[in-house]
């Protein structure tokens, strides 16, 4: 193993000869390895086992507001830690950030960077999708093929925690900027078949609101079981 992947288990990590190291391609393939030696920048494994693990089911989709400065690639951080499938950056009307041409290219690209980091450390074998930029048009398709869409919203009566979870199919959450979803936006994700939950008795910021409901609900799936 050499690299930026060696160096990080040979200099960061410190791994020595004898010690476990799993290598994952991210999409579901983990083989398990032992330490055979350790140089600066440089490991030799030794691959004991290998197995493939399924897709998690159901999977989560977290419809993410784009955030503003880096509470972008933290949100995404912590959306990859907690379980979080696909992440699909929105450009909601009251985002302060927008992403055009290239700083939109740019900007997925430090997304899809912090989930495959925020992936490795979790020790996930399946990695997350990081979405194209979705207009509201596009929300809405997800919305409407899901098993259970739920929009995030600290007025709404319904407890997150309280709505019945599929026993199939997949499940999207929306989150929506600091300032708010549009009455507009709200309209049309609701007529799409979306509902509104609220996460609790306080208002979480956006970076960390989605993270936070991902868990919620994956807690009451046969993911966390």
């Amino acid at each position: 193993m050499r690299g930026q992947e060696g160096k990080h288990a040979a200099t960061v990590r410190r791994l020595a000869p004898g010690e476990r190291a799993d290598i994952t391609d991210g999409s579901g393939t983990v083989a398990e390895c032992l330490v055979q030696a350790a140089r600066p920048g440089e490991l030799v494994l030794a691959v004991q086992s290998k197995r493939t693990e399924p897709k998690p089911q159901p999977q989560l989709t977290v419809i993410q507001a784009i955030p503003k400065g880096e509470r972008g690639e933290l949100a995404v951080e912590l959306l990859t830690e907690a379980g979080t499938d696909v992440i699909v950056p929105w450009a909601a009307e009251r985002c302060v950030a927008v992403w055009r041409g290239d700083r939109a290219a740019r900007s997925r690209a430090r997304w899809a960077s912090a989930a495959e980091q925020a992936a490795k450390q979790s020790r996930r074998s399946w990695f997350p999708e990081v979405a194209e930029l979705a207009d509201l048009a596009a929300v809405t398709n997800r919305i409407e093929t899901a098993a259970l869409a739920a929009v995030l919203d600290p007025d709404s009566v319904q407890s997150l925690a309280g709505l019945p979870i599929p026993a199939s199919g997949d499940l999207v959450l929306v989150v929506g900027p600091e300032g708010g979803i549009t009455p507009a936006e709200m309209a049309l994700l609701l007529a799409a078949g979306a509902v509104t939950a609220r996460l609790g008795p306080t208002v979480l910021r956006a970076s960390s609101a989605g993270a936070v409901a991902a868990g919620v609900v994956l807690s009451r799936s046969a993911r966390w079981s």
